[in-house]
């Protein structure tokens, strides 16, 4: 899906449809062509993300958009506004809207939100249906905005456009069938991004694997018939201003392994249990073209996790990159068995920080419910590096402690620790898990189990996969400040 973007100071004649943003507060504009009282009588009172389709006589539509009550108009708003536009104006080939020209946001802020909105809402999973009719039609959007306004709002443009694409290929890739999408499948499309990318591009195969002593990697993937994957890929500017490391968990489809999942509509979303590496990729895709200034480089751990006679079993012990021995009570807890791998390696390079991203724990989604990630980590001004990336992508999140009272729930009597701890705060247990090999470096966990998947539109979320992360790392890379001591 490709939309192209336009900046205009007039709408122009040929456009299929006009978006015209309408406050729920003061006078309605007069391009709505109907007062307040005869908007009533349609239902539409401008609440935040209300539509009204009003054809005209010329061949264009007007579409009415709300955008809720003009003193709460923010960046989440306009993003939120300018995704119900997207879905009005779906079956038109092309849209003008005077969003990104509103009082109360700057113009490259505003004009970033209305196209990350247009563009997100707009996406929809189709690469395996005969009849392509979901999909949306919308191909140009062209933002009015006055002359004062719009060099930012280009900028603005621009960097919506790279960041939304991004967002998209991680919801591409986590809606892909696992019969489509291999690790090494995966392993070759990051090849070919990092070629486009401005990426170097490293991957490690199971002999590879084995070499570096990957034994997390190397005993989830044991149960399956396709090979592991191991891909680095490193974003190095000029000057770099410091060196942060991603690091995202790609189990490209979770049977649970011999502690096999219940056959339930949760076990046929775990296609999207790569989501984090999927994520990671995407974030990196879109570096170069934002011109972040900080070094970045990303692990993704890519295998499947299935049952078979060569499966890992339980009271199998096996050796991580760091040299700690795992004891394993539950092959479904195998996500951070690969993460360890992947931690160890970024921390051997001493990074500025580390974050790794990863739908971890089912006890996160039951905690946080769908729309809300957990984050834990090791260093507070890490952390909230990362909570204020969340808040300006609207990617919310929510700080769990890293409680080191229950590190004791992993001890095990055979092995350096066990890899899970007990019934009670999978989640902290998991980080605590997580904590182990990252050695001193400031470290960021997200779980991003609960929202990686939505089941029907919400906003600029299209049902399916979300992308979930893709935004916010990309914001936390291009925003990194290293810690000072």
């Amino acid at each position: 899906m490709t939309i192209a973007v336009d900046i205009a100071r007039t709408t122009p004649r040929t456009v299929d449809a006009v978006g015209v943003p309408v406050a729920s507060e003061g006078a309605v504009p007069r391009a709505a062509g109907l007062n307040r009282a005869a908007l009533a009588t349609h239902g539409f009172d401008g609440k935040l993300g209300q539509t009204l389709a009003l054809p005209t006589g010329g061949g264009t539509t007007t579409i009415l958009v709300g955008i809720g009550k003009p003193g709460d108009l923010s960046v989440s708003t306009l993003r939120t506004a300018a995704a119900a536009l997207a879905r009005a104006a779906a079956k038109r080939g092309s849209v003008a809207t005077s969003l990104a020209d509103l009082d109360g946001v700057d113009a490259r802020s505003a004009a970033q939100a209305v196209v990350e909105g247009m563009v997100l809402a707009s996406y929809r999973y189709v690469e395996l249906k005969a009849d392509k009719n979901s999909a949306s039609r919308l191909e140009r959007v062209t933002l009015t905005v006055g002359p004062a306004r719009a060099a930012a709002a280009a900028n603005g443009a621009e960097r919506g456009l790279a960041i939304a694409e991004a967002a998209c290929l991680s919801r591409e890739l986590a809606n892909t069938p696992p019969s489509h999408l291999t690790a090494r499948q995966l392993a070759e499309r990051a090849v070919e991004l990092g070629r486009s990318r401005g990426l170097e591009v490293e991957v490690v195969d199971e002999h590879g694997a084995a070499e570096l002593g990957l034994g997390g990697l190397l005993g989830v993937n044991a149960g399956s018939v396709e090979p592991p994957r191991m891909v680095k890929l490193t974003y190095t500017p000029r000057n770099p201003v410091g060196h942060l490391a991603f690091v995202g968990k790609g189990v490209m489809y979770d049977s649970g392994g011999i502690s096999l999942k219940p056959s339930d509509p949760m076990h046929a979303l775990m296609k999207m249990d790569m989501t984090g590496a999927a994520s990671v990729l995407a974030a990196m895709s879109a570096l170069k073209a934002l011109k972040v200034r900080a070094k970045v480089t990303a692990y993704l751990m890519c295998t499947d996790n299935m049952p078979s006679g060569s499966a890992l079993k339980l009271g199998d012990v096996l050796t991580i990159r760091n040299g700690k021995t795992v004891e394993i009570h539950n092959t479904d807890a195998e996500g951070r068995l690969i993460l360890a791998d992947g931690l160890s390696l970024a921390a051997e390079e001493q990074p500025d920080a580390i974050v790794d991203i990863a739908t971890l724990t089912g006890a996160c989604l039951t905690a946080l419910g769908q729309r809300i990630a957990g984050l834990l980590g090791n260093r507070q001004p890490w952390l909230d590096q990362v909570k204020s990336a969340a808040e300006r992508t609207d990617e919310p999140v929510w700080q769990l402690p890293l409680a080191k009272e229950y590190r004791k729930l992993l001890d095990s009597n055979v092995a350096d620790l066990r890899n899970i701890g007990g019934p009670y705060g999978g989640t902290i247990t998991a980080a605590l898990f997580l904590n182990e090999f990252v050695a001193d470096v400031p470290w960021a966990h997200l779980d991003i189990a609960g929202p990686m998947n939505v089941d029907a539109d919400e906003g600029w979320l299209s049902r399916g996969a979300t992308g979930f992360g893709a935004r916010l790392l990309i914001d936390l890379a291009a925003n990194f400040k290293p810690l000072t001591a």
